[in-house]
């Protein structure tokens, strides 16, 4: 199977996944949730070379990592840190991935790069005034996952504002969405349960992987005559 039928199977396989969600099939959805970023890592393996390729392998792996061991978040809170450290190195080597990506050497908009900060900025203090106080022992990591974060979806806006069109919009709205759906993640456990909170967190999730692998992949291409 080459790259695009794999990301056509793995926007198939999503789709089936959700609704089975989205009708709480939880025992099913259990079974298959393992199954999903695979499609995407052999996506992106039978893809063309290039040179962060395996950087981009490596998150995708941490994340398949972290999604294998939140399944037994609800036997102990071990699994939730553990969970929490996969997708933690995840973030980490996604901020490498950005760094390594060619930037044109043109001059990037300096009010533009303000703003974004400005709203990063404000999206981690906001988030982490809200969650603290329910955190308990879980603070300290916490924080450090926030910042991650808020560190990777930085390194998205630094590049979106450098790479090419249309892959550095991909790579931000992956990016924002994968914020997104760890803050629906940190809201429900912590703060308040969210209605259809598990449909919604895999639905952005999913969307997040997807947007920001197929703007690598676009971001990498090579045209040919």
């Amino acid at each position: 199977m080459k790259s695009p039928l794999l990301l056509k199977f793995y926007i198939g396989f999503s789709f089936f996944y959700l609704l089975i969600l989205l009708y709480n099939l939880e025992n099913i959805a259990w079974y298959l949730k393992g199954l999903l970023i695979p499609i995407l890592w052999l996506a992106v393996y039978f893809s063309s070379e290039f040179p962060s390729k395996k950087i981009l392998l490596g998150a995708l792996l941490f994340s398949w990592i972290g999604d294998v061991i939140l399944l037994f978040a609800n036997i102990a809170e071990i699994y939730f840190i553990l969970g929490l450290v996969a997708f933690l190195i995840s973030h980490v080597i996604y901020i490498i991935l950005f760094q390594k990506q060619n930037k044109p050497d043109v001059p990037k908009n300096k009010g533009s790069f303000l703003i974004g900060l400005v709203v990063i900025l404000i999206y981690l203090v906001t988030m982490l005034s809200v969650l603290l106080p329910k955190l308990g022992d879980l603070q300290v990591p916490v924080i450090i996952y926030a910042l991650a974060i808020s560190t990777m979806l930085f390194y998205a806006f630094n590049g979106y504002l450098l790479w090419k069109k249309p892959a550095n919009t991909y790579i931000l709205l992956g990016a924002i969405i994968f914020v997104l759906s760890d803050s629906i993640l940190a809201m429900d456990k912590f703060y308040e349960p969210i209605y259809k909170s598990s449909f919604f967190i895999m639905l952005t999730y999913l969307m997040a992987q997807y947007l920001i692998v197929v703007g690598i992949l676009k971001l990498n291409s090579v045209k040919t005559k």
